[in-house]
């Protein structure tokens, strides 16, 4: 029972770490000193910075010999940006170890092995599941190499995104919309389709600004025909902004950075451009707007996560909030698993799992 309470805390600690460690993940850490009492407290607050067995070591002190850390992802055992976490537990005199996720990173992994041989008694696979949740992202782009994708819609009860005249400002609240920019500042890219920009003329940026020390997030423009005006907002110098266009596009110049992609049959390669977000060491992204786009995502199986905003109105007519996903039959239906559900100002946020991405 112990180990599960200071482990649940280890893992609230990694939430602080939440929109600005990437492309590393979250990690939380709990020290405890031989005779049980937490003596650190500890985590990634930033890409480049202190990992969390550091952190909290440093606050523990000489109460870390003989005591135990709790670890909310396997320690790491190379060296990068900072030194090995595994042998700052060993000189530390940490006798036990307790671990939530083990590293999948090739290059981090073995960090469990490497403390056994320092002999340190290690535990893994406490509140995995739970532990993986808070670092989905990371894991994600670390199992699946692409960014883990967030989609994120607002809609009436009856998942209207806009009225029967295409009119959508404003379905959600004012404070739903502020939730969405806190979204925004915790992503490294925001996605949008050009059907989105030419409706809505979004600047797609968060307020206030993201906390990331590699600056805003990256706004992404899915037009596979070279649409966006160049008066549009997303262009702005707010934010950086790529453009994903077909390979035989015409593009006039200086709109943005220009990516080029393959056609397939419903739009562009979006699995080629995850693969490119990635090379860019981009590990969460938000999808928002509009139908299409998102229904070719799911259609893609590339959606992992999905943050819907339900206002208390009925419109009976007008477009759906996801358009075609790949359903032919109810057997088909992309089954999901609620992770949370939170009345924000008069709107409800829905929180949901991919039911197919579960571990």
């Amino acid at each position: 029972m112990s180990d599960l309470i200071h482990m649940r805390r280890a893992i609230e600690l990694a939430a602080g770490g939440k929109g600005t460690t990437s492309p590393n993940p979250v990690v939380g850490c709990v020290v405890l000193d031989a005779g049980g009492q937490v003596a650190g407290e500890g985590y990634h607050a930033r890409a480049g910075g202190p990992h969390a067995e550091v952190a909290a070591l440093a606050e523990a002190g000489e109460r870390a010999r003989g005591g135990t850390a709790y670890v909310t992802l396997e320690p790491c055992d190379h060296t990068g940006r900072t030194g090995p976490c595994t042998k700052a537990l060993a000189d530390a005199g940490v006798a036990r170890v307790v671990v939530a996720v083990s590293d999948p990173n090739p290059l981090a992994a073995g960090g469990a092995e490497r403390l056994r041989d320092l002999g340190v008694s290690v535990v893994t696979g406490v509140l995995a599941e739970e532990a993986a949740r808070g670092n989905a992202e990371w894991l994600t782009a670390v199992r699946l190499r692409r960014p883990h994708v967030t989609w994120k819609f607002a809609a009436t009860l009856d998942g209207r995104s806009a009225a029967e005249d295409g009119t959508s400002q404003w379905i959600t609240s004012p404070e739903a919309r502020a939730d969405v920019h806190r979204l925004r500042a915790g992503c490294d890219a925001v996605i949008a389709g050009v059907g989105t920009v030419l409706a809505d003329d979004p600047r797609l940026t968060a307020r206030p600004p993201r906390a990331h020390p590699a600056g805003p997030p990256l706004r992404v423009v899915v037009d596979s025909s070279a649409r966006t005006p160049a008066t549009a907002q997303v262009l702005s110098d707010e934010a950086p902004t790529l453009l994903a266009v077909a390979e035989d596009a015409t593009v006039p110049e200086g709109r943005a950075e220009i990516l080029r992609l393959p056609r397939v049959p419903y739009g562009l390669d979006l699995h080629a451009l995850l693969a490119e977000l990635r090379r860019r060491e981009i590990v969460g992204v938000l999808l928002e707007g509009g139908a299409t786009l998102a229904g070719s995502f799911m259609r893609e199986g590339l959606i992992d996560r999905v943050v819907g905003y339900l206002a208390p109105a009925l419109l009976g007519a007008g477009a759906a909030a996801l358009g075609p996903a790949g359903v032919r039959t109810i057997g088909e239906t992309h089954r999901l698993v609620y992770e949370d559900v939170t009345p924000v100002g008069p709107d409800l946020r829905v929180v949901a799992r991919l039911a197919s991405k579960e571990g």
